[in-house]
This record gives C-alpha cells, structure tokens and sequence, in this order.
C-alpha cells in the first residue's frame, strides 16, 4: 500500500538508494565542516552542524523542485537541456574527485550549539554546489511523464536523511574518522576514486536515459 502510493517508482529507487548512500558516504565540503565542529567542540558541536546542514539541503532540494516544475510545465524541452547540463556537471565532478588530494579540515572555533546550527545553515545554504549538484544528480531518477515536484521531494528527503544520518555518524566519532582521513593517504585516494566513479557512472546513465513521454 505505502509503495503504491509513493511518488517514486519502485525499479527507480532501487536505482536511488545505493547511489545516495555512497554519495553520501563521500568525504566532501559538509562532512569536513561536521568533522571539524566535532573535533572540536565535541559530539554536540557536530550534531548541531550536521542539523544545519540538513535543514540546508532540504531548503536546497525544495527550492530546485519548485523551479525545476514550474521549469517543465511551462518548456517541456528544458528537462533535455537539464539532462546535457547535468551530464557535464558530472563528468566534471568525476574528473576533479578522481584527481583530488587528501581532504582538509579546517580549524574552527568552539562555539554554542545555536551559533554553529546557524553558520552550517547559512554556509550550505551560500554553496551554490549544493543547488548544482541537486538539479544535477536527482533529476536523472525524475520521470518526466509524474508529477515532478513529489518525485523531487521524495528523493531529496531520502538523500538529506542519509546525510544526516552519515554525518552524524561523523560528527560524533570525529577524533577516530579525522586521524583516519588526515593520515591515510591511500585511505583518500581510495574515496577520490571511488567517488569519480560514481560520478562518471552516473554521467553515463544520464547521457543515455530516454524520457519518458
């Protein structure tokens, strides 16, 4: 009954759900900041960045919805500029993750909860990646033929859940990840090819799926 119901059709969020969860597995800009707030001030610190960004990137992924439907009802043809954009967005991402160094913390004060709560809001919220990589990645899982907006929502729900969950995960066990990220070269090239994987595969998908009438 709820898979009946749910915007997304089954066979797609199969597809989805492995792809979100080892993107979000993927050490980048928000897993650093949580791992730095925790390292620290804490499991705290860290928790409450890891809610200022997810509550960002759900700010993120409504916004895009709402301008990637309206974009749609009104010019059909833009999901196929939508599609060949977001296939060299990927490539690039695939390109720059494949060739990327070991990842950097950068030192942060320790400051309230509230305040480090508000600073990974606006900090994800001013990251014009997140917006790129949002209409990038989750459109490709959108069929074109369903109402848009409730696909959009749904898969954007499942990927900022993910995040805060992956993050949180992060932010909590900083000092252990951090020693690992920070001395283990091969550790990160690992991740950076991994990674550039993902992206190029995803490239490939989005370059030859056909729309859905």
């Amino acid at each position: 009954m709820f898979f009946a119901a749910f915007p997304v059709e089954m066979v797609t969020l199969l597809a989805f759900l492995p792809a979100a969860l080892a993107l979000n597995l993927t050490p980048g800009a928000d897993m650093m900041f949580v791992l730095a707030q925790g390292l620290k001030g804490g499991a705290r610190a860290g928790m409450a960045a890891n809610l200022g960004i997810a509550l960002g990137c759900f700010v993120h992924v409504l916004v895009a919805g709402l301008g990637l439907a309206a974009l749609l009802k009104a010019y059909p043809m833009a999901f196929e500029v939508i599609r060949w954009g977001g296939v060299a967005y990927l490539i690039w991402l695939a390109f720059r993750s494949w060739n990327a160094g070991r990842p950097q913390i950068v030192q942060v004060a320790r400051s309230p909860g509230l305040r480090i709560f508000r600073e990974a809001l606006v900090v994800n919220l001013l990251n014009p990646k997140v917006a790129l990589f949002i209409l990038a990645f989750l459109p490709q899982f959108v069929a074109a033929a369903r109402p848009v907006l409730p696909q959009f929502l749904a898969l954007g729900v499942i990927i900022c859940a993910g995040g805060l969950v992956v993050n949180g995960a992060v932010g909590i066990f900083a000092g252990r990840i951090g020693r690992v990220l920070l001395r283990s070269d091969r550790a990160a090239t690992a991740m950076n090819r991994v990674t550039g994987g993902i992206f190029a595969a995803l490239a490939l998908r989005l370059a030859i799926m056909e729309r859905t009438a």
